[in-house]
């Protein structure tokens, strides 16, 4: 398949330009040269009098080097073709361009890549003979190699870093050789090393097998290694401050990102380093390779200061100015006490024998049903419902046994509440929680009567409607629960003794309900991705609530 149709590009032809456009259309401070690959900042009157920034390189390195266009960073960034050097025509453009903008003289950013030398360099010897002050540095950060030859070491992330640092100089109105001198200076103190797992050529390092073979050690293994690698390049000491960048070079999740800079930040502060500022993120990507490059700058509170200083640039990140290795980022939860703990606290008189029956024989029925519940739910979910409602079940007949059970009733349904969320589980377990936490405020000591019940279930109910999203009609278990409420609150106008009789009528409306769910087409639930047609059994949620009310029945009835 070619290249352009497994990645989403109209043409590997026009892919740079295309790009090039969309990163300049939606950003209101850049602009393009016109054809040519050339961005420069759209308010080039505000570089009167100071010195103009250029770098740039192969495309493929995104937000690089486009994304650090702006005040206190680049004025203009060239790109060529994909992994490619731009060429002396482009750059040169470039730096003419912010001459006639005012620029008191052009410092051009290069990584040590034969191509970017050559070519930087020739639009440098040819901007000179216009007359236009022109000074280039190099960076060379690559920490890999012990004997890097003639060529040097190569450019990697840590240009980033000289973007920042050089632009904050310029913004400050510095004179071009003294932020030669000064970036010189702490390029001295720049180092990165890489891992990764593509195919590419193109890290500091060969593939690590153990990256995709053994994830739960690979972050420890690569920083454990660069680490080594900086402590030997840069001579390191406990008590020296950096910054850390951990730069996605293109395919890590953001949850990867995030493990290996807990370990870049551990591995650091274990050897004595003090970590003054972390960039997490992609910075100076390798299209999609799948790696990380973690590179480090010692410094200082001026080169700090310059680091921290504002920029408008759209790729820079938004970074916190206190010393990571100083801050405190944990703090302490409030006390909450667990179900049981709640059960052992609020234990005020003995649990009634009609409600420990009833979450007795509740638990018996739903176990006794376990396998009907799981057959019902193997039709039109993933067959597990008879064993959620057991999971619950057992916690609470183990519960029974070994816990002080309080009296007051809401209280008792409250303890029910993070009992089944803990042990059940799932979304019914959320629900079932929901349900019985409302309800709880509705019977209080001294206000469990049959109207408090009625309206504690009804509480229940509106409260697994309003967070769950469903309906009646939905073919879900308020299918059976919201008949059973309607008759239910009919208990206020029952005559006196008519209580039992109310009851009867809402278990037998909610057998009803969960039968006539086979009729109903799920639009909740898991149940709503099946077919209608291959949905012909009732619902198992809605036949459990018919078990459980008709559990209660028959212990209120064992006790009259």
């Amino acid at each position: 398949m070619p290249e352009a149709q497994r990645k989403l590009l109209n043409s590997t032809e026009r892919c740079v330009d295309e790009a090039l456009c969309g990163l300049v259309r939606p950003a209101g401070g850049l602009c393009l040269l016109r054809g040519l690959r050339v961005v420069v900042r759209s308010d080039l009157h505000h570089l009167s009098g100071r010195v103009g920034l250029v770098s740039g390189g192969g495309s493929g390195h995104e937000p690089a080097h486009a994304g650090y266009i702006g005040s206190g960073m680049l004025s203009a960034a060239v790109a060529g073709g994909v992994f490619a050097s731009p060429p002396p025509t482009s750059i040169l453009a470039a730096i003419l361009h912010l001459h006639s903008a005012g620029a008191s003289g052009v410092l051009l950013i290069v990584k040590n890549y034969t191509g970017d030398r050559l070519n930087f360099g020739l639009a440098a010897e040819q901007a000179r003979n216009r007359g236009v002050a022109v000074a280039m540095v190099i960076v060379a950060d690559d920490c890999a190699f012990e004997r890097p030859g003639k060529a040097g070491r190569r450019g990697l992330c840590g240009t980033v870093f000289v973007h920042k640092l050089a632009g904050a100089l310029a913004e400050e109105g510095c004179p071009l050789d003294k932020i030669v001198a000064k970036v010189t200076e702490v390029l001295k103190g720049i180092g990165e090393s890489s891992c990764h797992s593509s195919p590419h050529l193109l890290c500091s390092q060969p593939p690590l097998q153990y990256w995709i073979k053994e994830r739960d050690r690979e972050s420890l293994i690569v920083v454990i290694y660069c680490v080594c690698v900086w402590g030997h390049n840069l001579s390191l000491s406990p008590g020296d401050s950096v910054v850390l960048c951990v730069n996605n070079l293109g395919a890590l999740s953001c949850l990867e990102m995030a493990v290996v800079t807990r370990a870049a930040l551990s591995t650091l502060e274990a050897r004595g380093v003090v970590v003054a500022r972390v960039m997490s993120g992609s910075f100076m990507t390798s299209l999609e390779m799948a790696g990380v490059s973690l590179s480090l700058m010692r410094v200082d509170p001026e080169v700090l200061r310059l680091f921290d200083a504002k920029t408008s640039a759209p790729a820079w990140p938004n970074l916190s100015s206190v010393c990571v290795s100083a801050r405190q980022c944990t703090v302490e939860p409030p006390a909450l006490r667990t179900w049981a703990q709640e059960g052992d606290a609020h234990s005020e008189g003995p649990l009634s024998p009609v409600m420990r029956t009833a979450l007795q024989r509740i638990s018996s029925a739903l176990l006794d049903r376990q396998e009907e519940l799981n057959a019902l739910d193997r039709a039109s979910g993933d067959g597990d419902c008879g064993n959620t409602h057991a999971q619950a079940a057992r916690a609470i007949q183990e519960w029974l046994c070994s816990h002080v059970v309080p009296g007051c009733p809401g209280q008792l349904l409250s303890v029910l509440a993070g009992l089944v969320q803990e042990k059940m589980g799932g979304s019914s377990g959320g629900l079932y929680s929901l349900f019985l936490t409302a309800a709880a405020g509705h019977v209080t000591e001294g206000s469990s009567h049959a109207g408090a019940w009625a309206n504690a279930v009804h509480a229940g109910t509106q409260a697994m409607r309003r967070y769950g999203g469903a309906e009646p009609g939905d073919r879900t278990m308020l299918d059976a629960l919201c008949p059973a409420v309607d008759e239910l609150l009919k208990v206020t106008t029952a005559p006196s003794g008519g209580e039992m009789a109310v009851l009867q009528a809402a278990v037998e409306a909610a057998e009803f309900g969960a039968e006539s769910t086979r009729d109903l087409t799920a639009r909740a639930g898991r149940a709503s991705y099946i077919a209608a047609e291959r949905v012909i059994l009732p619902d198992p949620g809605a036949v459990a609530i018919g078990a459980i009310l008709r559990a209660v029945l028959e212990s209120l009835e064992g006790q009259s």
